[in-house]
């Protein structure tokens, strides 16, 4: 033992400690060295950038939604709104049970499956639990009052008030003024969400579709300081958000509503239009629907029995609708054959009832044809030709000014184009030509198709509002006004939008035309004992001088030889009854179209419906209340 202690070598063992203690000072020198100089580094090399992370882990960016612009007519009345909507909301994170949550809450509360559903998946989300997230929309005072009184039953659920857009016109003008609907997936992608970042609206129809920039607004932002988990402390500082502008468009209330009446529930579309300005001044489409259904997000089984209607009623007639026009045409082929001289006012031709085409068989008849009456007119004129609506007259005139001139001229009035100028969905029409149809069908153009657009039947589809444009250029004697919804917004460049050549017509055709037309609402040729067609309906009561035309458009061919039944024949495969008209004549105020689907007779059925509506708007216009057809006394 004594000699194991005495190897024991005392010098060398210190000497092991101390390099082992220098080395690890020296080690702990370098490490504290290093960390020196890192921090020496972030405070000053990299110090912007720290700061600037640290300043993103504190402060955060919350969006201030702005106030969308308010729609309204031209006189001053409410079309498109913000009202207040009081929606159900939920904090996840702060929900205990969410089974027992909701089994409460559905028996306080009426839920939908939807609702249930999206109660599940709100409360179980597994990010952000601690921001609230809409479950119930739109609560009325009664669901208000229900929830306050349990509300202890209910931690992490509360009432949140908010603007929702709310349309008081409701379907009498939702075909009119378009409306909003939720961002879906799709709007997402395209959306610039910087500029959504509040919203959860875009305007998907119409006006609010077309001047979506304006009426949003600009969004707004506070600076918030939040804490290490994200949750909101304290507004530090932020910008006010520019609520989005207020439009003001042509639409008159109460036409609209006049519209409404004088079609008195059936399918169809009123337009009509200020022939100085090309306001818009009525736009109706009839069946409808209520707006406001979309605003929240309407109900699968609300959706389904819109879409499930045989009346359609989401489909926009006035601007989407595409029908033969018939013998609304007629005037204007009368001024292409006039202004290039194909004819004079006093060339005639004789009617014996009935047109037929060289070295052919077929019988192309009038439209007051019937068996035991072969419907000829005798001698006509152009003018007698449009207030009798002679179809063999324009037969004739047809085949005469051949299919390049007709789809030429024609453009000149807007048909086979979407003139409109703030009316995204407004469809074209068609004008058909030798190109379209062997490019559509790969058929040539055969002599019988130029018979059939004579009196605005075979492949031509214009749309009512194509008819109101082209009632306004008529009433201004060639002047075309681009069809326009808005009053206060700039209109650039408007003139691209407008077709060419009405107004070069010379000034000699359009007395013609115009004093036929008249002829057509008022008494026509004494001489003979003759009245135009519109007379018996419209012209007897009248105080004013109007100048229109009827229009009938067949919708099934009928053989030839056989008599149009309309009592034989199943409602939805009737004629479709046009009236086109301005007034008054020597100063127009208004120029609009009428079209009732399935109708029947043009002057019978939706003559009178123009007539009211011009009664009403002439009337409001002259300051005079409109007048009670029953208490005019007969001319």
């Amino acid at each position: 033992m004594r000699e194991a202690l005495a190897l024991k070598d005392h010098h060398s063992e210190s000497q092991i400690y101390v390099e082992r203690a220098a080395t690890g000072a020296g080690l702990v020198i370098v490490l504290f060295a290093l960390l020196i100089f890192r921090v020496g580094y972030l405070q000053t090399v990299q110090y912007s950038d720290a700061v600037a992370r640290s300043e993103k882990n504190r402060v955060q960016v919350v969006a201030r939604p702005p106030v969308r612009g308010l729609i309204l007519d031209r006189q001053g009345i409410l079309l498109a709104e913000n009202r207040p909507s009081r929606n159900l909301v939920v904090i996840p994170e702060q929900i205990l049970d969410a089974d027992d949550t909701l089994s409460d809450l559905a028996a306080v509360l009426e839920m939908s499956e939807e609702d249930t559903a999206r109660f599940r998946r709100l409360s179980g989300r597994t990010t952000r639990r601690f921001e609230s997230a809409p479950v119930l929309f739109d609560l009325s005072d009664e669901q208000v009052a229900r929830f306050e009184v349990n509300r202890y039953r209910f931690p992490g659920l509360s009432v949140q008030a908010k603007l929702v857009r709310n349309y008081p016109q409701g379907a009498l003008m939702a075909h009119a003024v378009g409306s909003v609907r939720r961002i879906n997936d799709q709007d997402a992608l395209l959306l610039d969400t910087s500029a959504y970042a509040a919203t959860d609206h875009i305007g998907k129809l119409g006006v609010e579709r077309f001047y979506e920039d304006a009426l949003l607004g600009q969004v707004g932002y506070d600076r918030v300081e939040v804490n290490a988990r994200g949750r909101m402390m304290r507004v530090l500082d932020g910008v006010k958000p520019v609520n989005g502008q207020n439009l003001t468009l042509y639409l008159d209330a109460g036409l609209q509503a006049a519209a409404d009446r004088a079609l008195a529930g059936r399918r169809g579309a009123v337009v009509a239009i200020d022939p100085k300005t090309g306001g818009i001044l009525a736009l109706l489409s009839r069946p409808s629907y209520d707006p406001n259904l979309f605003v929240q997000g309407i109900s699968h089984q609300n959706y389904n029995a819109l879409r499930a209607s045989t009346d359609a009623p989401l489909f926009n007639r006035a601007i989407q609708g595409q029908y033969q026009p018939g013998s609304t045409l007629k005037p204007f082929i009368g001024l292409i054959a006039l202004g290039n001289s194909t004819i004079t006012v006093s060339d005639s031709i004789e009617d014996p009832g009935w047109y037929q085409l060289p070295g052919t068989e077929r019988l192309y008849r009038d439209w007051n044809w019937t068996k035991t009456n072969d419907g000829g007119h005798g001698r006509v004129n152009l003018e007698k030709a449009i207030y009798r609506s002679c179809n063999v007259y324009f037969y004739d005139l047809a085949v005469r000014l051949g299919i390049d001139r007709l789809s030429n001229d024609l453009k000149q009035f807007g048909f086979g184009q979407a003139s409109v100028l703030d009316l995204p969905d407004a469809h074209e029409g068609l004008l058909p030509s030798r190109v379209w149809k062997r490019a559509s069908r790969n058929l040539p153009w055969y002599p019988g198709d130029t018979v059939n657009l004579g009196i605005g039947h075979g492949d031509i589809l214009v749309t009512p509002l194509q008819m109101a444009a082209a009632a306004a250029a008529l009433a201004n004697r060639g002047r075309w006004v681009t069809p326009r919804m808005a009053q206060n917004q700039p209109f650039d460049q408007v003139e691209r939008f407008a077709p060419s050549g009405a107004g070069q017509l010379p000034d000699r055709v359009w007395a013609p035309i115009i004093g036929a037309m008249e002829k057509v609402v008022h008494r026509g040729n004494q001489i003979y004992g003759e009245n135009g067609t519109a007379w018996s309906y419209i012209g007897r009561d009248i105080d004013y001088r109007m100048a229109g035309k009827s229009g009938t458009a067949q919708v099934v061919e009928i053989e030839q030889g056989e008599v149009y039944e309309a009592s034989s024949i199943e409602e939805r495969q009737r004629k479709h009854a046009w009236f086109i008209a301005f007034a008054p004549i020597e100063d127009p105020l208004i120029a609009l179209a009428v079209l009732l689907e399935n109708g029947g007779g043009g002057s019978e059925y939706a003559a009178p419906v123009a007539r009211e509506i011009i009664d009403y708007y002439l009337m409001t216009a002259l300051g005079k209340t409109a007048p009670d057809r029953a208490m005019v006394s007969l001319q």
